[in-house]
């Protein structure tokens, strides 16, 4: 039951961390019917109402971006890559814990250079921290040549994330706004990060409300349907789960009781003929079995936990990063779930018990003496 609960909830959050990572919880853009990934029409970052978002009480922070397609070309090779213009308003600390080598860029008034990319994108075009890559900007307009920039690798990320390690690039917003010719207060978006991803939807209603007409906000969740409808069937299985360990725990709980009980059989008869009520014989057993499911609970968690804390810090398990989006099985400890589950195993498991000391009230002194 730990390990169902720690790695199904662990996979969940590491999954809905990654996707808000790279796009935010809510994004605002323009309501146009520009269905790919690219920024075509700017809007202004001097907005008002994004003194009315920040005002939400579950919203953390805000920060402007825009997106433009791309091929990083080398020598010898070339891949086409999205590339994610930010600007110093931009919360780093999500690459931070998955930075690998360098560091993240940090972008001021000046335009700069720097350009972050992902292990993926390194290791197939042979690139290295601190090597210049070419960028080869496509245009929209037909029958226009490239527009070709120059960076530097400041940092290399890797998230086990294929969908957005393959593809996924940063540099400097200034470097899109010049070649999307925008004024300098034009950006392509706003992503919007919340404090309690269990909100997201209500959040999301309350943005969708206070931004204008022409303004379109989407959360992650109609972003990535199928990823997050997938994720929220882990919750079924733990459930499942769950159930039939309780059920398999339940059963050879009464079958113990039960054996002590027949063990015990000529006890009982002595104990009743001394004038014992069934109930103070029934607490005997009853106390005995919880004696027995408390020393199982430790064990258990001595070893669930231990199990499980090997695995968050030395990544034991592997898993295939095509399929579950990680390339680790991870692993979510919560002190109050675990208490939860004890507490909820102790009640379940006393509430069976009391089905066999019930037999303790069919047990006649004369027959349980003679008993053998």
């Amino acid at each position: 039951m730990l390990f169902s609960i720690a790695t199904g909830v662990g996979l969940q959050n590491k999954i809905k961390e990654k996707i808000s990572g790279f796009n935010g919880h809510i994004q605002i853009v323009n309501f146009d019917s520009n269905q790919s990934l690219v920024s075509l029409v700017p809007i202004s970052n001097n907005q008002a109402y994004t003194d009315e978002i920040k005002k939400i009480p579950e919203v953390d922070h805000i920060q402007v971006f825009a997106k433009k397609a791309g091929i990083i070309k080398t020598e010898t090779d070339f891949e086409g890559v999205l590339v994610k213009g930010v600007s110093r308003d931009y919360d780093w600390s999500f690459f931070e814990h998955y930075l690998i080598e360098g560091q993240v860029p940090k972008f001021g008034n000046e335009v700069s250079q720097d350009i972050l990319i992902s292990k993926t994108i390194a290791q197939k075009l042979q690139l290295k921290l601190g090597e210049d890559v070419v960028i080869w900007f496509v245009r929209e307009e037909l029958n226009k040549p490239p527009q070709i920039r120059k960076f530097k690798i400041k940092g290399i990320y890797y998230t086990g994330y294929p969908e957005f390690d393959n593809s996924f690039v940063w540099i400097d917003l200034k470097h899109i706004q010049k070649l999307n010719k925008w004024e300098d207060t034009q950006v392509g978006g706003f992503e919007v990060f919340i404090n309690d991803f269990k909100k997201i939807e209500k959040v999301g209603i309350e943005v969708y409300k206070v931004v204008p007409t022409h303004m379109n906000s989407t959360t992650i969740l109609e972003q990535y349907p199928l990823i997050f409808e997938w994720i929220a069937l882990f919750d079924s299985n733990i459930a499942a789960i769950i159930t039939l360990m309780v059920l398999i725990a339940g059963f050879n709980m009464i079958t113990a009781l039960l054996v002590l009980i027949l063990e015990q059989t000529r006890m009982i008869g002595i104990l009743k003929a001394l004038g014992a009520t069934n109930w103070q014989i029934r607490k005997i057993f009853m106390v005995q079995a919880t004696y027995l499911v408390i020393k199982g609970l430790f064990w258990g968690n001595f070893i669930g936990i231990g199990l499980l804390l090997i695995q968050q810090y030395f990544g034991v398990i592997t898993l295939n990063p095509e399929t579950y989006y990680v390339d680790t099985a991870p692993v979510y400890l919560n002190p109050l779930t675990i208490l939860f589950l004890n507490v909820g195993v102790i009640v379940l498991s006393y509430i069976m018990l009391l089905l066999p000391s019930y037999y303790i009230t069919k047990i006649t002194p004369v027959k349980a003496i003679r008993f053998e």
